[in-house]
């Protein structure tokens, strides 16, 4: 009984990723603002600085971070506006699902969008700034995606607390920010080892606590999420 339990919840977590996603495949809403920023970012650094006196690699990693998590928030700060918009949010509300399985549906639909522009990010860098990613490609995706998943929990978290209020998309990067320089920090100095050619041994302190923070901001998000929804 037990496992029809958990296979019925998994579900219900995929059957409410599956229709963000399809509904963002079709409209691309998000996706394109999101692309645009990394293209526009990328292209500006690729000719505001001088590389004569500065090697692409040195800011490699400082650049995939920043348009990871300033492309991201554009993305997240409509997770649930859709559904506010056309008051669909209510009759999430009242349907026999747990909250947490809402949560958790939106963060899996989160994560895979943000991985499809952090792929983006990884392409566009490595073109326009001739930096080889493949050398530790697996490490550095490793760390992109332990990442993904504290930054994306924490984001969808707080875009459902900001939702619906008048200054949302604004309110939004104030209350993340702060609670985000631990996850840049060692996903920035990871990522930045491991494109300087260290082994992934090298990294794999701050890998630790980079997944140790996104475990907790995954469990946070599950736990807190009900009592946002019920205000």
């Amino acid at each position: 009984m037990g496992g029809g339990l958990v296979s019925r919840y998994l579900r219900q977590v995929w059957a409410l990723a599956a229709k963000d996603l399809r509904v963002e495949f079709r409209t691309r809403e998000r996706f394109a603002a999101m692309a645009a920023f990394v293209v526009l970012t990328s292209l500006l650094f690729n000719y505001a600085v001088d590389w004569t006196l500065l090697n692409p690699r040195d800011i490699a990693s400082a650049l995939i971070w920043m348009i990871i998590v300033l492309g991201g928030l554009l993305g997240l700060g409509r997770t649930f506006e859709l559904e506010k918009e056309d008051g669909a949010m209510e009759g999430l509300l009242v349907a026999p699902l747990p909250r947490d399985a809402l949560f958790l549906g939106k963060v899996i639909a989160n994560c895979v969008l943000l991985g499809l522009v952090e792929v983006l990010a990884v392409l566009v860098v490595s073109l326009f700034f001739q930096v080889d990613f493949t050398q530790n490609w697996l490490a550095i995706g490793a760390v992109l995606l332990v990442g993904t998943i504290g930054f994306v929990s924490l984001g969808t978290l707080f875009s459902g607390i900001t939702a619906g209020t008048r200054m949302g998309e604004t309110l939004l990067p104030v209350l993340l920010f702060p609670l985000l320089v631990p996850l840049v920090a060692f996903g920035a100095s990871s990522t930045a080892s491991l494109l300087a050619g260290f082994p992934p041994a090298v990294v794999y302190g701050s890998l630790r606590i980079l997944a140790a923070f996104s475990l907790l901001a995954l469990v946070s998000g599950v736990g807190l999420f009900r009592f946002i929804v019920e205000e």
